[in-house]
């Protein structure tokens, strides 16, 4: 999803007691979690996903800002909320870039300057997003850590470009210089988490795309990544954080469909160290209708299921009408094959500071939203599973 959210904007989120100088980039040791010995990695079985034992449908959501919050109430509050609604997955950024420091207290996770780049691992770094990782644990909801932005909010590819030298984002990917730090950053998130049973799957990227360019451009750079994460971390799933454009299966013709961004999902899905497609859904932004979105879901099942492969379907909003407009899509993913989840865009919920960022697309824990989008579609899924026991 591209939204427009500062750094500045999000400090209304941080703790008054957190009046910390700017750390040194510095390993921790302290704040490193410690994986529950009952859970278990998440992996797939066929076209569905696996998680602690039990393969079927998975309900989620995003919450981009959930590793940017300081009080640590607030984090399990959200986790504490998310299992009690029957949600499991939740996708977070696990990036957070600038080009200068922010002012004191504010989070940020890698900085970018001259050439240079220094990961943040203080107590306004990563740790915050290790308590993140450690509440997961203890509530039982899994995580997809994403590692970059194509968009500019949290500094994206773009504050690589801006340090490294470039005239845009499609020059991320062709640079050894800005692939170097970015490795770098993968390298260090992983090794704070690669034992936790808490990580659902790496993911490459929000939303990549490289406009203009030919396809080979963006699926070079997945194979090569997608092979680096698992060179370091063999035993989690590696996904891309794609929009799923670029297909021919149920093609109509319309833009999601054409290759003009760079991808080509039928493409990325047959890369060995990909372990299931994504997609994105947005009809109010690519200029087709919300009944569309139906066939948008179709297409990629039907796309993965001819890959062996399952698909997630990884976002998805409106602004308004979310029960009315919202609800099909989740019907449609539910009955079918090959995918296998689905985390809407995005979260909300009341914490110490007030509601969460709310984007347009937001809807909020306990609301009549939640009630249609979450409470009944779990329900709709646990009643899908037993029909199915039961043959």
């Amino acid at each position: 999803m591209k939204f427009s959210h500062s750094l500045a904007a999000l400090a209304g989120l941080v703790s008054a007691q957190l009046g910390l100088a700017l750390p040194q980039a510095t390993p921790s040791s302290s704040a490193t979690p410690t994986p529950s010995p009952s859970g278990s990695f998440a992996t797939t079985n066929g076209v569905q996903f696996v998680i602690d034992g039990e393969t079927g449908y998975f309900p989620g959501s995003n919450s981009y800002w959930i590793g940017f919050l300081t009080n640590n109430d607030d984090v399990d509050l959200v986790f504490s909320h998310m299992k009690e609604s029957g949600l499991r997955i939740l996708r977070v950024w696990g990036f957070n870039d600038v080009n200068e420091e922010p002012a004191v207290g504010t989070v940020w996770y890698q900085k970018h300057s001259n050439g240079e780049s220094t990961i943040n691992t203080g107590e306004d770094g990563l740790q915050r997003m290790d308590y993140v990782v450690d509440s997961a644990e203890r509530h039982g909801i899994k995580l997809i850590i994403n590692f970059v932005n194509y968009w500019n909010d949290y500094g994206g590819m773009n504050a690589y470009v801006q340090a490294y030298g470039g005239s845009d984002n499609k020059d991320f990917y062709a640079s050894d210089e800005m692939q170097a730090a970015y490795q770098a950053y993968i390298k260090a998130v992983i090794s704070r988490y690669s034992d936790s049973p808490a990580v659902f799957a790496w993911e490459l990227a929000n939303e990549p795309r490289c406009q203009g360019c030919d396809p080979s451009v963006l699926h070079e750079w997945i194979t090569a990544t997608s092979e680096y994460i698992k060179s370091l971390d063999a035993e989690h799933m590696t996904c891309i954080g794609d929009e799923g454009f670029g297909m021919e299966i149920g093609s109509d013709g319309s833009y999601p469909y054409t290759y003009a961004e760079g991808g080509n999902f039928t493409m990325h899905l047959s890369i060995p160290t990909i372990d299931f497609g994504t997609f994105h859904l947005y009809p109010s932004s690519w200029g087709t209708t919300n009944d569309w979105g139906n066939q948008w879901v179709t297409s990629h099942g039907a796309a993965c299921k001819a890959a062996g492969k399952p698909c997630l379907f990884e976002e998805y909003g409106v602004t308004a009408d979310h029960c009315a407009i919202e609800k099909p899509w989740q019907s449609t993913a539910l009955n079918t094959t090959a995918v296998s989840g689905d985390l809407y865009w995005q979260y909300g919920d009341q914490l110490s500071s007030g509601p969460s960022p709310d984007d347009g697309n937001t809807f909020y824990y306990g609301t009549d939203e939640f009630q249609c989008l979450v409470t009944d579609h779990v329900a709709a899924i646990g009643s899908r599973a037993s029909v199915l026991r039961r043959k």
